[in-house]
């Protein structure tokens, strides 16, 4: 029995949901995300509250589907309510960030700046050239689009320059020893 399958997810004011046995769709204040459902799942909603029951097809992977689309439903309903906001920092001499439209443009130490194109959905800003905050109502595209950006110069274990999650942690090493 999935633990986090048969927890119900609580729909706030301001949401609308509607579903099938195929697909849901869910719209609120930040925007509108829609979802294909499977066979080994159904959906039964009462008042506010949706609850995540077995399908048509019952196999070992039916448990497991009931907690995955469990917690998809749940990310889209916060996504269109509150929405999502990953952040990165870039650390080093020289190393900035700027938003040129829809595209961000990073000077990362090499002999040319990067570019990434802005996918739609997505807001991104950057904060005293170093700071870029990244928004969007899709838990997965916002954190698909960070760790893209976070690519293109992972932080190094010896300065520690590069580009990191906010909050992350970045293991050191020591340098060579000097005789």
């Amino acid at each position: 029995m999935s633990r986090v399958g048969s927890d119900p997810i609580i729909i706030p004011s301001g949401v609308n949901i509607n579903y099938t046995e195929e697909n849901i769709e869910v719209s609120g204040a930040k925007g509108k995300m829609s979802l294909k459902l499977r066979p080994e799942v159904r959906l039964e909603k009462n008042d506010n509250i949706i609850l995540i029951k077995e399908g048509k097809i019952s196999n070992p992977k039916a448990d497991a589907m009931k907690g995955l689309f469990r917690v998809l439903i749940n990310n889209m309903v916060n996504g269109v309510t509150k929405g999502f906001t990953k952040k990165l920092e870039i650390i080093g001499t020289g190393y900035k960030a700027s938003v040129e439209g829809k595209k961000v443009i990073l000077n990362l130490g090499y002999s040319y700046p990067y570019t990434y194109n802005i996918p739609d959905g997505i807001k991104v800003t950057v904060e005293e050239g170093t700071v870029i905050n990244i928004e969007g109502i899709d838990k997965q595209q916002v954190g698909q689009v960070a760790a893209d950006i976070r690519k293109m110069r992972p932080p190094e274990p010896y300065k520690g320059k590069g580009i990191k999650y906010s909050g992350e942690h970045v293991r050191r090493k020591a340098g060579k020893a000097s005789k």
